[in-house]
């Protein structure tokens, strides 16, 4: 999860960095419909563990991507939006760098709790 975690945070960053190129904050108007930041939060919880439970399936790269996608569709579905207000939402954020650091920061900050959960469940007890 370790590495997950910094592969993940090293794609954002360059993500955001290449975005924030692109554009300034004063330029980029509020989508229409714009996510909240707690359904961001969650809904980018559940797309890194989606990616994290397709590459640990170790299927050709293909079928890892075809299957990623129509999970991924599901998900939105699941949250009653679509793609394009997903980007849009995100592109907002990582736009404007504090809201998108913020939300990563709650993202790292989750997913590494349940890491610590997943690996404290499964080490046996020590025998007295």
């Amino acid at each position: 999860m370790k590495r997950y975690s910094r592969r993940v945070l090293t794609c954002l960053t360059a993500l955001t960095l290449v975005v924030t190129a692109c554009q300034k904050p004063e330029e980029v108007p509020v989508p229409p419909r714009l996510l909240p930041r707690e359904k961001m939060v969650s809904l980018l919880i559940e797309l890194h563990l989606l990616e994290a439970r397709t590459e640990a399936a170790a299927l050709p790269q293909d079928s890892a991507r075809a299957l990623f996608r129509q999970a991924q569709k599901d998900l939105y579905w699941r949250h009653e939006i679509d793609d394009s207000t997903f980007v849009q939402s995100y592109r907002y954020y990582a736009i404007h760098d504090k809201d998108l650091d913020d939300i990563y920061s709650t993202v790292v900050d989750s997913l590494s709790l349940r890491e610590v959960k997943l690996t404290t469940s499964s080490t046996p007890p020590p025998h007295p």
